[in-house]
């Protein structure tokens, strides 16, 4: 009994990752917004197998995937180079903040998940998040919005909450970096 359940529950996650491959390999995806929608809907396919809901796409998030894709745009992701630390990053946060007009107290439950394909083959972003450490966020019913950016062979995925604590909400501005946002930022950098 148990291995039928363990085979027919295989067969949907492959059929639902067939699917998700499929809609990315059509010819919309060549289009920037079109490219990160179908990643959206790759990762609330994943999502639906475990039963978590999909997630609503969060402009806030966005702008913040964006301003992290720009910055790191010119970072190659070859095996032989290392991954841009966090203070590298963290140093220009407060801008990022800043210019997304989002207070910080309403980052330090949400998550960003940066990953780097060379040539940014959408089948591969989507593995990326799906199977590896990433798929324990995507598939955390906590977060409800998501936000995606994307630059050159970086792709950055920044998951929200519908608490205050997650929501990347505006307000008062206050710049410095929860302990906790730090160690979350680089979870998913995956070359």
């Amino acid at each position: 009994m148990e291995s039928s359940f363990y085979g027919s529950s295989r067969l949907v996650i492959t059929f639902l990752l067939l699917h998700v491959f499929l809609l990315l390999l059509s010819p919309a995806s060549v289009y920037c917004d079109d490219e990160e929608n179908n990643l959206l809907q790759g990762i609330n396919s994943f999502r639906q197998s475990s039963r978590a809901p999909a997630l609503a796409k969060h402009d806030k998030a966005e702008c913040v995937a964006d301003q992290i894709a720009n910055q790191l745009e010119h970072q190659s992701c070859a095996s032989n180079t290392l991954p841009p630390t966090q203070s590298q990053l963290m140093s220009n946060y407060p801008n990022v903040l800043k210019k997304c007009k989002i207070d910080v107290n309403t980052t330090k439950d949400g998550m960003i998940l940066p990953v780097c394909v060379p040539h940014r083959v959408s089948t591969l972003v989507l593995t990326n998040y799906t199977q590896s450490q990433n798929s324990k966020y995507l598939n955390d019913s906590r977060f409800t919005g998501a936000g995606i950016g994307k630059e050159d062979d970086w792709t950055v995925l920044v998951l929200t909450t519908s608490t205050p604590g997650g929501s990347f909400a505006s307000g008062a501005h206050r710049y410095l970096p929860s302990s906790l946002f730090l160690m979350m930022l680089f979870m998913g950098l995956i070359c």
